[in-house]
């Protein structure tokens, strides 16, 4: 009956415990706040601070374009005509006085190019150089501006202001590429950030600014911006693709995005953590009360088995007192003996004083002895008269403590 009782609060318990958790999690899920932002773009495909990183790195702009075409490197992940394979980038130079514009062109056919970034480098009259890598409004939003700090002048800024410079223009088109080059499968993004994060220079400081200084540079590339693929996929430019205004919010949307998620993982984990701990309060609970469960019947067991103590008590008084009856048998022989030993030195004494009377008073002890005889005989009688007694005693008592420990068990 215990066991069925037990049973049944078991399932008891836990339907109680599912039940509060199901309640728990609907209230939970309505407390969520849920933030979208876009998990994939086009601008995701190439980094303007690795940009930045491996022009200050360059010895020229031809060094410049390998670098940024490099199969072993994977700068780019651009793949704009969707072949399944990452663009080729070429590089072409304005000039004007003291300013440069480097236009990276990304090549998707024959005569087909977009603009993907530029690179704006002026010289003020202090031979202060100021450089600007500036998102296409198409690919990253309007005012997406990296300022590098480079730790060491770049060696290219030397080579801009030679008296003898040429503007450089990239001599490759669609279907005819230098040898260094081979295609190769644009990545997941995941893998490409892991893979282009390497690549650039953390030494350099790449600050993040919102307008142009080079109102120069901003003609320059007026007059000579390519943009294909923009007019053949008018609906897909940054402000229609997201809802923010350029990559740099959609980064902040995202880290947002990922703090909100972080907290809303933690508060999940916790409420579960609570959850569990509940689980685990119920669960010592139970298990406590099964223990107190168990030490009352081992309690109540331990009582039955205190009770052949009492017989055992009983069985040692018995045994006892048989023990006090042995030893009173001796003590009754020994006063016989003693009375004997008197009776024979009196009738010795008597038979001394007067011979005569020595047959008489022999006839006398004898008859004495005889009637002695009969006195030992009784004690003897009356000793076995009370070990049976005693024996019968003892097996009632037994009888009687095994009918209360049958009854006891027979009732748990």
């Amino acid at each position: 009956m215990e066991v069925l009782k037990e049973e049944t609060m078991k399932t008891k318990i836990k339907y109680i415990v599912l039940l509060t958790f199901l309640f728990i999690n609907g209230i939970f899920a309505q407390d969520v706040t849920t933030v979208r932002a876009n998990s994939y773009d086009i601008s995701d495909n190439l980094d303007l601070k690795a940009v930045a990183s491996i022009f200050g790195d360059s010895n020229d702009l031809e060094d410049f374009e390998r670098r940024l075409n490099d199969p072993n490197v994977q700068i780019s992940n651009l793949d704009l005509n969707n072949d399944n394979r990452v663009d080729y980038l070429r590089v072409i130079e304005v000039t004007e006085s003291n300013t440069h514009l480097i236009i990276l062109q990304a090549v998707l056919n024959i005569d087909t190019f977009q603009d993907v970034a530029t690179i704006e480098v002026e010289r003020d009259r202090h031979n202060n150089v100021q450089v600007q890598v500036v998102g296409d409004v198409y690919m990253y939003g309007p005012n997406y501006i990296y300022e590098p700090i480079y730790v060491r002048r770049p060696f290219i800024f030397d080579v801009f202001w030679v008296s003898s410079y040429r503007s450089y223009h990239s001599p490759w088109y669609w279907g005819y590429y230098p040898t260094y080059y081979s295609y190769w499968n644009p990545y997941p993004i995941y893998r490409y950030r892991n893979n282009v994060d390497i690549h650039i220079n953390s030494r350099n400081r790449y600050n993040y600014v919102n307008t142009r200084r080079s109102s120069r540079a901003i003609v320059l590339h007026n007059s000579r911006r390519a943009n294909s693929y923009e007019r053949l996929h008018p609906n897909r430019t940054f402000t229609r693709r997201t809802s923010v205004t350029n990559r740099h919010a959609l980064v902040q949307s995202r880290t947002t995005y990922r703090s909100n998620s972080r907290t809303t993982t933690a508060r999940n984990n916790s409420r579960n953590a609570t959850m569990i701990n509940t689980r685990a309060t119920t669960r010592s609970n139970s298990v406590r009360n099964n223990n107190i469960n168990r030490n009352n019947v081992r309690t109540s067991r331990s009582r039955t088995t205190t009770t052949p103590s009492r017989s055992s008590t009983r069985n040692n008084s018995v045994r006892s007192s048989r023990q006090s009856v042995r030893n009173s048998s001796p003590s009754r022989a020994s006063r016989s003996t003693t009375t004997q030993r008197s009776q024979s030195q009196n009738n010795v004494r008597k038979s001394t004083s007067t011979r005569s009377n020595s047959n008489t008073r022999a006839t006398r002890s004898n008859s004495s002895s005889r009637n002695n005889a009969p006195s030992r005989r009784s004690s003897s009688s009356s000793s076995r008269s009370s070990r049976n007694k005693i024996s019968t005693i003892v097996q009632l008592e037994s009888f009687h403590t095994f009918c209360i420990d049958a009854l006891f068990i027979i009732f748990i």
